[in-house]
C-alpha cells in the first residue's frame, strides 16, 4: 500500500514537471514571439524631421522622432504644407495648461500619401490627402457613432500633444515631415484647388463651416460676421456661399476693403455708436470670431427676433453676459468645436464646389517664430502657411 503511494506521488511529480515544462516552454514562445513582433515594429517605425517647441520660452528647433508603423487601417502621408493656428502659439509657448515638450504644432495638414495599410480603401498610394485637428476618438459612443468625433465623450485625440490612445506615446504634429494616420480621420481634396491654401481648411474652414451649416445660414438670411481674422475671413467666405447678406464687423475701418473683396455686402464699424444703434435687431446670425476680451451684450443687441451668436472665438478671460440682452429678442449662444469626419469631408467637398481656399501667407519653416510673433499683433492676411520642402 505503502509502495503504491510513493509510485502514485512520483508519477504525479512527473506529470506536474511535465506540465511545468510545458507552460514554460509556452510561455517562452509567447515572449519570443512578442520580442520578435516588437522588434520588427521597431524596424519599420518611419524616422520623421520636425521642427518642436522644447521649452515655453525658446524658439522652436529641429527635431527628429519616430512615426509609428503603416497598420492595417492606416495611411502615410509625406507633409507638403501645414497651416499655422494661433493655437499652436499658445501650446507652444505655454499659454495653455498641459503642453508636453519637445512639442510638434501643427494640424492643418496637406500632403500625398506615400503608402497605405492592408485593410485601406479610401486612398491609394500618390493620393492627395489632409488631416486636421483630430487623429482619433472612442468611436463607440452616440457622438461617435454619429461621426461626430469632435465632440466625443471620452474626447477626441488631438494630432498634436495629446496621448496616443494605444498608450504609446504622445501625437506629434504637422510641422514635420510626415505622418500616420487611421483612414477615417484623412481626408481628401481637389487638385483644383491650391494646395496650400487647402491646409487651413482643415482648422479655421471647419470651425466656421460647422456652426454656419448648424444654425441653417441660407439665401434671404442677413449674418454679421464678427472680427476679420483668420476665422473671420472664411466666416464671410462661406456665409456668402450660403448666399446670405453678409456684413462684416469690426472696429477697424481699414478691414472695410478687405471685407468687400472677400465678398461681404456690407462693412459696420463696431466703434460708431451710431452705426451700432441702426443695426440693433437687423441679424439673424452673428458669427463671433473676436478672440479678444469684448462686450458680448454689445453684439447680442444686434440680434433680431430668434437670433443666434455663433461662438467661435475664445477670448482669454470668461465674459459676462447680460440676461437681458439674451431675453429679447429669444436670443441664443450658441458654442461650436471644428466638426466631425462627415462634415470635414463635406466642407472639403464644398470648397471645391465653391472655389474656396483660405487666404494665406507661405513661410518658411525657419520662420516660424516670427510668425508667432506677427500673430500677435495681428499682422497676417489672413493664415500662415508653412512650406515644409523646407524642413
Amino acid at each position: 500500500m505503502l509502495f503504491s503511494s510513493i509510485h502514485l506521488l512520483n508519477t504525479v511529480r512527473i506529470v506536474l514537471k511535465k506540465i511545468h515544462r510545458e507552460r514554460f516552454l509556452e510561455s517562452r514562445l509567447v515572449d519570443v514571439e512578442k520580442e520578435f513582433y516588437f522588434s520588427q515594429k521597431i524596424k519599420t517605425m518611419i524616422p520623421a524631421k520636425a521642427y518642436a517647441a522644447y521649452q515655453p520660452d525658446q524658439p522652436l528647433k529641429p527635431f527628429e522622432f519616430n512615426r509609428r508603423a503603416v497598420g492595417p487601417h492606416d495611411i502615410q502621408i509625406e507633409i507638403k504644407y501645414c497651416g499655422v493656428c494661433h493655437s499652436d502659439l499658445h501650446r507652444a509657448r505655454g499659454e495653455w495648461k498641459g503642453t508636453d515638450y519637445p512639442l510638434v504644432p501643427g494640424h492643418e495638414i496637406v500632403g500625398i500619401v506615400l503608402s497605405v495599410g492592408s485593410h485601406v480603401s479610401k486612398f491609394k498610394k500618390g493620393d492627395l490627402a489632409a488631416v486636421g485637428v483630430i487623429v482619433d476618438s472612442c468611436r463607440e459612443c452616440a457622438n461617435c457613432r454619429q461621426e461626430m468625433e469632435n465632440y466625443c465623450v471620452e474626447g477626441p485625440t488631438g494630432t498634436y500633444n495629446v496621448k496616443e490612445r494605444d498608450g504609446s506615446g504622445i501625437t506629434r504634429g504637422g510641422y514635420s515631415s510626415q505622418i500616420v494616420t487611421d483612414q477615417r480621420f484623412v481626408y481628401h481634396f481637389s487638385d483644383k484647388l491650391d494646395m496650400k491654401a487647402v491646409a487651413p481648411l482643415l482648422c479655421a474652414g471647419i470651425t466656421t463651416y460647422s456652426p454656419l451649416k448648424y444654425a441653417g445660414v441660407k439665401k434671404g438670411m442677413k449674418v454679421g460676421v464678427a472680427g476679420l481674422g483668420g476665422l473671420g475671413h472664411m466666416g464671410v467666405k462661406f456665409a456668402v456661399a450660403f448666399g446670405a447678406e453678409v456684413t462684416l464687423i469690426s472696429h477697424t475701418p481699414s478691414k472695410e476693403q478687405d471685407a468687400k473683396r472677400l465678398g461681404a455686402h456690407h462693412f459696420l464699424l463696431s466703434s460708431d455708436t451710431d452705426q451700432m444703434k441702426k443695426h440693433e435687431s437687423y441679424f439673424d446670425i452673428i458669427l463671433n470670431a473676436i478672440s479678444a476680451q469684448h462686450d458680448y451684450k454689445k453684439y447680442l443687441d444686434l440680434l433680431a427676433l430668434n437670433g443666434k451668436m455663433l461662438l467661435v472665438g475664445l477670448p482669454p478671460e470668461n465674459p459676462k453676459v447680460d440676461p437681458f440682452a439674451l431675453i429679447k429678442n429669444r436670443r441664443t449662444i450658441m458654442g461650436s468645436m471644428i466638426g466631425g469626419t462627415t462634415e470635414t469631408q463635406e466642407m472639403l467637398d464644398f470648397c471645391a464646389e465653391h472655389n474656396i481656399v483660405s487666404d494665406i501667407e507661405l513661410i518658411p519653416i525657419q520662420k516660424i517664430d516670427e510668425a508667432y510673433d506677427r500673430m500677435v499683433k495681428g499682422d497676417v492676411r489672413y493664415r500662415f502657411v508653412i512650406d515644409m520642402s523646407t524642413l
